[in-house]
């Protein structure tokens, strides 16, 4: 009914406002699956050797998993105590607030803080307790009436806890599946959620299913038999409730149990499952699920199921599941598209099943490739090619994860793989030779390189000497071309990938690192000014193999040892050119600089801003050019320093982009080597900088001298260095810092003051000061350390060495006093002009707070946070909320100024100051804004800078990781920035900082900000307010009433820009807190009667657009946002226990006293006046809100957002208040549309809430049926689901009868087996009771009553509803259907007095929307009355039949879809027995021709709705309804023939072949189409083309026998192709012996103008071609295809191989699987090949290349030496005809063998298009000798010269990619002497258009020469002088050949009339010359 609704992964924060958390690092766990930066949180793993091996320590217990990284930190020896203490904190209180019943906020606080101390610390906790904190969660998150934001947040902390299984294992802990089944049944199949009575988040469902997922493991061993008979009766494949069966087994089944309990797991259900996977047939969409399942058994228990039996269906499935374009004319069957199988479980079920003795799938793997591998070239494209890529990348990236799992991975509790099923290395080669041509080819795709380079990457881990090499050879080509530069950026990513596998060489490809200096040297073009990708990926390169190596020179080591291999030798010398490249790299570098200055790029007037695209060169230049430097030696880096230098003094920079790019270069220098570097950088700058400022009207200048604002950027960067080593030179700065601060050009001081900004953070901030690949740097001796040993290594995690910079005591001294000489005087002066005592110009108040906030981000690491009395009173709790303070590495130096309160002091006042007497001052403004954002939340380092390295640091990570071995074999660098950004997360998590007085004045600053006058104040305002906002806990509550002071109707002094600010403020921004919407009662209980009184405010303009815009999103955002509130918190006595465990337990012990009786009774009390008081805010705020609905002038707008509120409130637990129901019922009347839409689906909830439960009993079905019960499954028609069946003469007809009945409503019960408990409603009169008096009914019901047994009411409803809303586009709405079915169900047959005359007079008015409207009434009315006396049901029917049928007789083109859903929803989950009467009016005469084709049709249509919904059991309605339409199928009209077709697959949709399942009571397929056969009879039997000459008009008198047929062959068409793609199972026998009869009617050609029997011909042998075949049917359908191709007609024999290309194509594997069949098919199409007719043997022709293109028949010996037989036959001779007579058009038969040879040929070479097998040149010699051969047919001629023509043409373009060795022999010579036919005429046919091919290849060989293209094939030729085309070869060879003398061709050889001719494989271009 209602999907669920969009919302933000967000919601609308957490309970009033403990969204908070860290400043952004909210300690609420992310989400599982998507977290910023992609990856997973910040949470590494433990170290290689975990210490679950280790003793317990002197802390008294072994932590399960840390974080490692912490370890590394400059203070890491505190940080045990830290844990331990903040561990004993949740641990003490999370067991108190479970044990004092209070979920909120102690509860959810404390599970939010141990989600943060995982984050810190990872698993740091001993086993047992991780397994109390498991159960604990476990219990929380089962609680049924849990509140739905709660519950997320603790399944999110539990699946974090679940998450790493290794350090679990069964023993330590079991987990029981029920409570899980239950909270999925109740939530994702919710009963409620379509009504509005339950409002779910998006997000939900991956929650649930992923916390299934972690539970798994640990569901006891008895959990698979109960879920099998949990699940099992579901299984009803006929039923939606099949979907859901196999949903439930593919989350919920466990697959890891242990080897010698699979008897007890998978072996219960594995061969049921496959087997019903393997016998379905046209994708339902559960297969995609079943094969999930599968993938993830295969992967848990590699070699303990033998899948070779199903390998090739598994193949086969996956081929077909890919969706590929095949054949000439292609359909695609529609469901195919949608239900296809995911590719990445695909991947992971063949990982698994690949090893093994039996090699199978590796054989399977290579024909897969083999036959797609031409779809990936470049030059295809289409819909598919996204699933082909994903194939290719997912596909490595599985196999090395198995891998690492067998061979790298630290054994665990789950089952290791046995020896014998482990891969081998023979197994891995096999595997990368398989994939590595497509992936070679999909480098250069359309969709761009980034999978082909991801897989690349993984393939190269495992086998770099067969994936490097190929990669390289296309690599060197594109550095060189200047004109492909999608080539070059292609190739270089993928170099990127495979760069750690080639540089560290190792035993596979010890000459790998060879490579790496002719790549970077030829990468440097690549650094070019005109082409941005390039220059990118050109950084990208250099810098990533920078870092992978050591740049020094070792070339001495040459003459120093003699024990190095011959590689060494060859790197040594090679490493004597680093110097030369990056000195050749700085200088590209400086000619890009030059070539970005302002003055170069932009026009006088533009921004001086940088563009996007500048900062990014900007960053990958500065990065490049500093990865560079801190890998060069000392000699090398001395070197690129004084170039630097030297660039950077002798020109002046503009400071904007040239010389940002330029300071970033010297910063890089000067931070490798700090003491070198600053001794000529400061002394330099300071002096040029006091030399310019020497003269004071320096000082006052607007512009400042360029060169002075150069030098000032210059120092200001180059200082952003170790803070010790600045300190030499601190007199220096602190003058020039004097002189420049207060420089009145804008631009100047604020260059200065960033000089003070990475001053101070140089000496405060805790950071590593080197990155270098090996601790300690390069600078040692030769003798000593050999840098060639350290290319490509991983940094050793253990021995990382970090050198740290923690701030000395001078460097704290230092800052000191810089904060005291410049910050202080600032605030002084502040403080003076907030006070009035001082004047000050606006210029200089920004000067001075850019000073300020400047020395505030500076030092934000050294001042503490502010201090102040603490706000308590928002939210009372049992439990201690205090927060952790963590140590992150200084110690605060409480005796100096806390200079933080005095900014915050100063400024407030300041802000008060401007905001009463200069509010226009907006920059000002802006400068306060930040600053009160830094004061709240800065300590050091900004959340958006941290997540931004964050990601960066995830990329770089995946690009360079070896996933391979694991165990964060990270480059050194790598490592050490993992550590720091461990640091800075430490920095971030300022712990919803406790809310104090200072923080509560600030934010209402800000809130006065955020209603500012100024449009950008406001906004920059609010931006910080919503930051503020989720960092401190609870303060939202505080706020509320603030914010909404504004929208206060009876306020007369708010303007139109503070209630706009204070909307804003309400609405939140895109991922914050959204003040109206958090999940709180106390919250929305303020805040949305206030939205909607908002709307009397004086400041609410209903004209602003913007205004009217804002309440849109507020409405929309509330609604997209909004779950359902808890009413009930209590906590379980189960959770109680654990908690006392929790708090009991030891190492570390929460030192906290337990509980006291008295408290826990407290406790429980408390948390009972909660409940009251939530049930009191529900109340109150649905009474205020409809006080403000009814308010008299409220505007439109606002009533309808109030009624949308009201709606949001209906609950499934408890009813809306009277007031409400009324108000809603009221409003089914309303005149807005929108009103009485939002009232249909509230009515509807209610009606649901007042619904009356009614009594079940069980029932023993095998007593009903006496049956006994089947010792094993047997599903379908059986003996004991019999009684279920419809049979007309068991109808219950009487009273007593229909009472005596067992009733089963569901549908699928009984199919496949009955549940454990079967339960059926309870005879009647233990029913609630009917037909009641208004004094018997509750209040709210009585509302109901009383309005719809008002005929005026019910009257002005029915017009309503019988109105158009969107013409065209309305449709039966389940809505109003939901609303009449609780109407007829809660209150009987009470309305149907009043009701009825309207029912009448709707049905006989044909108008759309009327018979709509009747349509859904009539629904309700029979879906209502499912528990109505039989008196009452009869009395019914009574009245529906003749309605019923005066509808089926109005009915329209516009209605006939409404009246099937409305039969259909009618019948839906009903006992057909309880519908007798509607199937018996159904079935009167659906095709009686009154009212014409269209209203038969129609009927059709509504009788099958109806049937379908019954599927199984209305066999006898079946048999009659088929019995009936038989006779009828030779109908004339298409239309009728259409739904009768539709109708026949549902008669037959029942007869399915699925294992274990009994022969159907239903028609069965077979029985029919044989006696359709019989009358088909008559077309079978005849030979000549059957052409299509029934009229559409019904003839009178009798037809032949023949017409008949036709007739009835159009609706057996029609039948065949509306089954094709929905029936379970094709019947492919019966099928087969149609085909005949298809293949003589299918049209050749592609032309619409053919009549329907054509075309549906045609789509019908396409739609069967694509048919899944089990192997048994392969030889019957090959048998067909044999006959069919002896066939008398040609068009036959035609359409028989296009119905093979894509029969083998599709069902590839199964084929293959089967030799003979092979050879049959290979014999088929060679003997058509020979066929006497030309289109036969062309489309054969199309067929063998096709079938030879995806590697479905090999090109082997005997079929090139029949092809060469054949080619040879002698021709007879031509005979001299008489001008006059008609020659006769029947070729030869040597004509046509002779044909079939060439053509047979042609399909071979054209098998190939991308690449030259060996074959190929023989072919080609044997094709040329054919070139003026006659044409097979006189009138062909023309059209043959053209093919020949083209296929030459194609031979000379095509594009040789692959390295081939070959010689064509000497058979050359002989056709290319010139010959002369019989009459002396020349062949040019033959000569001429060979020469053309051979002088096209050559020519393009040698122009591609001169790029030094490595070359490889020698090819031998001889010609004859006399030749002349031989003779412009040659001289042609020579002219290019002289410029290449090592090329050039052996005099001797020349002399002697020959010479040797050497080819190139790599001709790049394929356009023709």
């Amino acid at each position: 009914m209602r999907g669920r609704r969009r919302r933000s992964p967000t919601g609308g924060g957490g309970r009033g406002g403990l969204g908070g958390g860290g400043g952004g690092v909210s300690p609420g766990v992310m989400e599982p699956k998507e977290l910023p930066g992609g990856g997973e949180p910040p949470e590494p793993g433990g170290d290689p050797d975990s210490a679950t091996d280790l003793v317990p320590g002197p802390r008294g217990f072994v932590p399960q998993k840390e974080i490692v990284y912490n370890k590394l930190l400059p203070y890491a020896e505190r940080l045990d105590d830290e844990s331990d203490l903040l561990l004993a904190q949740i641990k003490g209180n999370l067991g108190r607030a479970v044990q004092l019943q209070e979920l909120w906020p102690g509860g959810l606080f404390w599970t939010r803080k141990l989600s943060t101390y995982i984050r810190l610390y990872g698993r740091k906790f001993s086993k047992e307790d991780h397994v109390l904190f498991i159960k604990l969660l476990y219990e929380l998150v089962s609680i049924p009436k849990l509140e739905i934001s709660m519950m997320q947040g603790f399944a999110r902390l539990l699946i974090n806890l679940l998450k790493k299984k290794e350090l679990l294992s069964r023993d330590d802990l079991e987990l029981p599946w029920r409570p899980l089944y239950d909270m999925v049944e109740r939530i994702l199949y919710s009963k409620t959620e379509h009504l509005g009575l339950n409002w779910f988040p998006n997000s939900v469902e991956n929650v649930l299913k992923t916390l299934v997922k972690n539970c798994r493991p640990y569901f006891p061993e008895d959990a698979t038999a109960e879920m099998l008979e949990e699940w099992r009766p579901l299984m009803c494949p006929f039923d939606v409730t099949m979907q859901k069966a196999i949903t439930y087994f593919e989350i919920f089944l466990p697959t890891s149990l242990p080897p010698e309990l699979h008897h007890k797991g998978f072996k219960l259900w594995f061969d049921e499952l496959i087997g019903l996977w393997v016998s379905v047939q046209n994708l339902p969409q559960w297969e995609g699920q079943l094969v999930n399942l599968f993938a993830r058994l295969a992967t848990d228990n590699i070699g303990y199921i033998d899948w070779d039996p199903y390998v090739p269906k598994i193949f086969t499935r996956i081929l077909r599941s890919l969706n590929l374009p095949v054949g000439s004319n292609q359909v695609l069957v529609p469901r195919f598209l949608t239900n296809a199988y995911d590719i990445g479980h695909a991947v992971v079920w063949i990982t698994a099943m690949m090893g093994g003795p039996s090699k199978l799938v590796q054989k399977h793997l290579t024909g897969l490739f083999n036959s797609i591998a031409s779809f990936y070239h470049p030059s295809n494209n289409g819909r598919w090619l996204n699933k082909l890529m994903k194939l290719l990348q997912r596909l490595p990236n599985s196999v090395v994860r198995r891998l690492h799992r067998e061979r790298y991975k630290k054994a665990s509790w789950l089952t290791p793989v046995p020896e014998s099923h482990k891969l081998t290395d023979q197994d891995v080669t096999d595997f990368v030779q398989c994939i590595i041509q497509p992936v070679l080819l999909a480098m250069f795709s359309k969709t761009g390189s980034l999978e082909a380079a991801q897989a690349l990457q993984n393939l190269a881990l495992m086998r770099p000497e067969l994936v490097i090499p190929p990669v390289l050879e296309r690599t060197y080509p594109a550095l060189e071309t200047l004109t492909e530069p999608h080539q070059l950026t292609a190739t270089l990513s993928c170099v990127i990938g495979v760069a750690r596998s080639l540089v560290s060489g190792g035993k596979w490809f010890p000459e790998g690192p060879t490579h790496m200096l002719p790549l970077l040297m030829r990468a440097l073009p690549g650094v070019d000014p005109n082409d941005f990708s390039k220059c990118m990926i050109t950084f990208q390169f250099i810098a990533t193999f920078s870092t992978l190596v050591p740049l020094v020179d070792c070339s001495s080591v040459l003459q120093e040892r003699n024990d190095l291999t011959e590689v060494e030798k060859e790197l040594c010398s090679a490493t004597a050119e680093f110097e030369d490249f990056v000195l050749q790299f700085m200088d590209r570098c400086f000619g890009l600089i030059e070539s970005s200055t302002l003055e170069q790029t932009r026009e006088e007037t533009e921004t001086e801003k940088m563009t996007h695209l500048e900062s990014l060169v900007e960053l990958g230049l500065s990065s490049t050019f500093s990865t560079i430097l801190t890998q060069c030696s000392n000699e090398i880096f001395k070197v690129a320093l004084q170039k630097v230098f030297n660039f950077a003094v002798s020109n002046i920079f503009e400071t904007r982009v040239a010389g940002r790019m330029v300071a970033d270069m010297c910063r890089a220098a000067v931070k490798c080597c700090p003491v070198e570097s600053l001794k000529i950088f400061v002394p330099h700058c300071c002096s040029v900088i006091t030399q310019l400022t020497m003269n004071d009207d320096v000082l006052n200048d607007e512009e400042l001298d360029k060169e002075l604002l150069w030098n000032l950027q210059l120092l200001s960067e180059i200082t952003r260095v170790d803070g010790k080593k600045l300190l030499p030179y601190k007199e220096e700065l602190v003058k020039i810092l004097q002189r420049t601060l207060h420089l009145t050009c804008k631009q100047g001081y604020t260059l200065s003051c960033n000089l003070l900004h990475h001053l101070l953070r140089s000496t405060t901030l805790i950071y590593p000061t080197e990155y270098c690949s090996v601790p300690g740097g390069f600078n040692k001796p030769p003798s000593e350390y050999f840098p060639i040993k350290d290319w490509g290594k991983p940094g050793d995690l253990w021995n990382l060495g970090i050198q740290w910079h923690v701030p000395s005591h001078e460097e704290i001294t230092f800052a000191y006093y810089l904060l005291d000489s410049f910050l202080q005087p600032e605030l002084n002066k502040l403080q003076l002009y907030a006070n009035g005592e001082l004047e000050m110009s606006r210029d200089d108040v920004q000067q001075r707070l850019t000073i300020v906030h400047n020395c505030l981000i500076g030092s934000g690491n050294l001042l503490p946070p502010l201090k102040g009395e603490q706000i308590t009173h928002l939210v009372p709790s049992m439990v201690s909320l205090e927060e952790t303070k963590l140590y992150t590495g200084l110690d605060y130096d409480l005796s100096k100024e806390n200079h933080r309160e005095t900014i915050a002091r100063v400024i407030r006042k300041l802000l008060h100051h401007i905001l009463d007497n200069s509010e226009d001052d907006t920059k000002s403004l802006f400068l306060i804004i930040k600053i009160i954002g830094d004061l709240l939340q800065f300590q050091g380092s900004h959340k958006h800078e941290f997540d931004s390295r964050w990601k960066s640091f995830n990329l770089v990570k995946k690009s360079m990781e070896n996933r391979l071995q694991g165990k964060k074999q990270h480059i050194r660098a790598l490592l050490i920035d993992r550590v720091m950004l461990q640091h800075e997360l430490r920095t971030l998590t300022v712990e919803g900082c406790e809310y104090k007085k200072i923080h509560q004045d600030m934010i209402r600053d800000l809130l006065r900000l955020c209603t500012s006058s100024y449009g950008q104040v406001r906004n920059k305002a609010q931006q910080t307010f919503f930051t503020a906002l989720g960092t401190y806990t609870f303060c939202c509550r505080d706020i509320i009433p603030l914010v909404l002071e504004f929208l206060r109707p009876d306020r007369q002094d708010v303007t139109q820009q503070q209630f706009k600010g204070a909307l804003y403020c309400l609405l939140g921004n895109h991922s914050g807190v959204c003040l109206a919407n958090l999940h709180d009662w106390d919250c929305i209980v303020q805040t949305w009667p206030a939205i909607v009184s908002s709307g009397l405010s004086k400041a609410m303009s209903l004209e602003k657009p913007s205004i009217v815009r804002l309440f849109d999103d507020l409405a929309e955002k509330i609604h997209r946002q909004y779950e359902t509130i808890g009413l009930d918190f209590t906590v379980p006595q189960a959770c109680v226990a654990i908690g006392v465990l929790i708090q009991q337990s030891k190492y570390p012990s929460a030192n906290q006293p337990l509980l006291s009786s008295e408290e826990i009774q407290l406790g429980i009390k408390r948390q009972q006046e909660k409940n009251a008081e939530a049930l009191q805010n529900y109340e109150n705020l649905v009474h205020t809100l409809l006080d403000c609905v009814d308010q008299r002038n409220l505007p439109w707008k606002f009533e309808h957002i109030g009624i949308g509120f009201l709606s949001l409130l209906l609950r499934d637990d408890r009813v809306l208040p009277l007031r409400a129901i009324k108000f809603f019922v009221q409003s089914l009347n309303h005149d807005a549309i929108v009103v009485r839409k939002m009232a249909i689906s509230a009515v509807a909830g209610i009606l649901k809430q007042l619904k009356r439960t009614h009594k079940k009993l069980s029932i023993c079905p095998y007593e009903i049926s006496s049956t006994c019960k089947p010792s094993f499954i047997f599903a379908g028609d059986r003996p004991d689901n019999q009684w279920m069946h419809y049979d007309s003469k068991n109808i219950p007809r009487t009273k007593s009868e229909w009472e005596s009945s067992c009733f089963v409503e569901k549908t699928h019960w009984g199919y496949y087996t009955w549940p454990q408990n079967m339960v059926v409603y309870a005879p009647t009169e233990e029913q609630p009771k009917l037909g009641r008096n208004r004094e018997d009914m509750t209040e709210a019901e009585q509302i109901i009553f009383d309005h719809f047994s008002n005929p005026k009411f019910v009257e002005q409803l029915i017009n309503f509803l019988s109105l158009e809303d969107r013409k065209g586009k309305d449709k039966f709405n389940p809505r109003r259907f939901c609303l009449f079915k609780g109407v007829f169900r809660n209150f009987d047959d009470a309305f149907l007095p009043v009701l009825k005359p309207h029912l009448e007079r709707l049905v006989s008015d044909s108008h759309e929307s009327t018979q709509r409207c009747v349509a859904e009434i009539i629904a309700g009315l029979i879906r209502g009355s499912k528990h109505w006396t039989f008196e009452k049901v009869e009395r019914l029917w009574e009245l529906l039949c003749p309605l019923l049928r005066t509808a089926l007789g109005n009915i329209t083109v516009e209605t006939y879809n409404d009246w099937g859903t409305c039969i259909a929803t009618s019948c839906e989950s009903r006992d057909p027995r309880k519908l007798h009467w509607l199937f018996e009016l159904l079935l009167e005469s659906p095709l009686s021709g009154e009212g014409g084709s269209f209203v038969d049709a129609c009927r059709l249509y509504v009788l099958q709705g109806g049937l379908a919904q019954q599927e199984w059991r209305v066999p006898e309605l079946l048999h009659r309804l088929l019995k009936y339409l038989e006779p009828k199928l030779t109908q004339v009209y298409k239309n009728v023939r259409e739904r009768i077709g539709s109708v026949l697959t549902y008669i037959f949709m029942i007869d399915v072949s699925l294992p274990n399942t009994a022969p159907t009571k239903s028609p069965r397929v077979s029985e029919f189409t044989s006696r359709i056969l019989e009358k088909l009879k008559p077309l079978m039997d005849v030979d000549e083309e059957i052409q299509n000459h029934v009229m559409e008009e019904n003839g009178v008198g009798e037809e032949d026998e023949r017409t008949q047929g036709i007739k009835l062959l159009k609706t057996i068409l029609k039948w065949l192709m509306a089954s094709a793609g929905r029936s379970f199972s094709t019947a492919v026998t019966e099928q087969l012996q149609l085909l005949p009869l298809f293949f003589k009617i299918a049209p050749v050609e592609n032309d619409n103008s053919y009549d329907e029997l054509k075309r549906d011909a045609k789509l019908c042998l396409s739609l069967m071609s694509q048919g899944l075949l089990y192997p048994h049917q392969v030889p019957l359908v090959l048998q067909v295809l044999k006959q069919t191709a002896r066939s008398s007609s040609w068009h036959a024999r035609y359409t028989v191989l296009t119905y093979l290309q894509t029969m083998v194509f599709y069902n590839l594997f199964t084929f293959l699987n089967n030799e003979e069949a092979v050879k049959d098919i290979r014999w088929l199409v060679i003997s058509l090949l020979e066929d006497e007719q030309l289109e036969v043997r062309e489309m054969a022709a199309t067929t063998l290349s096709g079938l030879l293109q995806c590697s479905f028949l090999a090109m082997d010996s005997p079929m090139q030496i029949h092809f060469e037989q054949l080619c040879k036959t002698k021709l007879p001779k031509k005979r001299k005809r008489d001008p006059g007579t008609v020659g006769d058009t029947i070729p030869s038969a040597e004509l046509v063998n002779r044909h079939a040879g060439v053509l047979g040929i042609g399909a071979c070479i054209l098998s190939s298009p991308y690449d030259v097998p060996t074959w190929m040149p023989q072919l080609l010699m044997n094709l040329s000798a054919h070139l003026n051969d006659p044409q097979p047919i006189e009138n062909h001629r023309s059209k043959n010269f053209r093919i020949g023509r083209d296929l030459i043409c194609h031979l000379a373009n095509l594009d040789l990619k692959r390295n081939l060795y070959y010689k064509i022999s000497n058979k050359w010579s002989s056709n290319l002497y010139l010959k002369t036919s019989n009459e002396g005429e020349p062949a040019t046919l033959q000569s001429n258009l060979f020469h053309l091919w051979i002088s096209k290849i050559v020519r393009k060989c040698f122009q591609t020469l001169s790029l030094n293209f490595p070359i490889f094939l020698p090819i031998v030729s001889v010609w004859s002088q006399k030749n002349s085309f031989a003779i412009y070869l040659f001289s042609y060879l020579k002219k290019t050949i002289i410029t290449h003398p090592e090329f050039f061709l052996l005099q001797n050889k020349h002399s002697q009339q020959t010479f040797q001719l050497i080819l190139i494989s790599h001709i790049q271009d394929p356009s023709p010359s």
